[in-house]
């Protein structure tokens, strides 16, 4: 049953912000479901800010679902699967121009965009990078670092503005912190393609690092590639200082569940990465969680300052 509008033509008040709500319930949903350690870091944000970064949240790993696994699952060939990407960006792009969607995650993320103000200078980058993943099977350097930006380090900056948007300051435009916010999103990215060795191969056959191979990884490989990620997340760790400060616990935490799972691969013998998913157990999340809480920074691991080469 529709209802009617007013006189004057305009929408009758009370129903769009309950579609928002609505909306923004099933981004929460996504978020929930599919990853623990975001959605335990969500959780120390600001009502605000907590909403948009799990609508971000939600379209991005809806996007990813298209790609990775599950449309294949439901039949979907790769060139299928690339109008139904296709069609999503499509939408997101219509939904931020118009402010409104059939697709509630849509919808929630289009209200982050329209409210914290990025638009396609961000999400054609990311939808790019996912629709790499139809097309490529491995990388080089420079198809790496494009694909790295799309998938990883936008989704940094529209968390960045989704912190930033009501703190009256150019927090945004300050260089370091966008190189921070890139440097965290990038970490973020590769210590999942280190986690994820077996399955992105075996199953997916995908390989992302360049010219690394599992058939042949070892430990020199899986020190270098953890010395790179380490030195995004220093690189970040730095910049969180300068974010609102109803941001900082919720970044903090982010990136030391990431730092703890680095540490764990950097412990973990490479004959073992490529064929184990490394986790971090639910206590220890939790213990970080409250070290994070109290204002005690999380103590590194002694794989953080191990030497590149060894194993244990």
């Amino acid at each position: 049953m529709t209802t009617e509008t007013t006189r004057t033509g305009s929408a009758p008040s009370g129903r769009l912000p309950l579609y928002d709500a609505t909306a923004e319930a099933a981004s929460s949903v996504v978020i929930d479901r599919y990853s623990t350690s975001f959605g335990l870091a969500s959780r120390l944000l600001a009502k605000d800010a907590r909403e948009h970064i799990r609508n971000v949240y939600a379209l991005v790993r809806v996007a990813d679902e298209v790609v990775d696994g599950p449309a294949t699952e439901a039949g979907l060939d790769p060139d299928l699967a690339r109008t139904v990407l296709d069609e999503l960006e499509a939408d997101t792009e219509r939904a931020i121009a118009l402010g409104f969607s059939v697709n509630p995650v849509v919808h929630a993320f289009a209200r982050t965009a329209r409210v914290t103000g990025f638009g396609a200078e961000l999400t054609k980058p990311f939808f790019a990078s996912m629709r790499m993943d139809l097309e490529r099977t491995e990388h080089d350097d420079a198809s790496f670092d494009a694909y790295v930006y799309g998938s990883a380090e936008v989704v940094g900056l529209m968390c960045l503005r989704a912190f930033v948007h009501r703190a009256g300051r150019p927090t945004f435009d300050q260089a370091e912190l966008v190189a921070g916010a890139r440097a965290l999103g990038a970490a973020f990215q590769k210590v999942n393609f280190l986690r994820d060795l077996h399955a992105d191969f075996e199953v997916l056959g995908r390989s992302y690092f360049p010219r690394v191979d599992i058939r042949s990884f070892d430990e020199a490989t899986k020190d270098r590639l953890v010395a790179d990620v380490q030195a995004d997340l220093d690189h970040a760790a730095r910049t969180i200082r300068l974010l609102p400060s109803d941001a900082r616990n919720a970044v903090g935490l982010a990136h030391a569940l990431f730092q703890e799972l680095n540490d764990r691969i950097a412990r973990t013998p490479a004959t073992r990465l490529v064929t184990t998913r490394v986790r971090v157990p639910n206590p220890v999340k939790a213990r970080l969680a409250a070290q994070v809480l109290a204002g005690r920074a999380p103590v590194r691991s002694k794989a953080a300052t191990r030497q590149p080469g060894g194993s244990s």
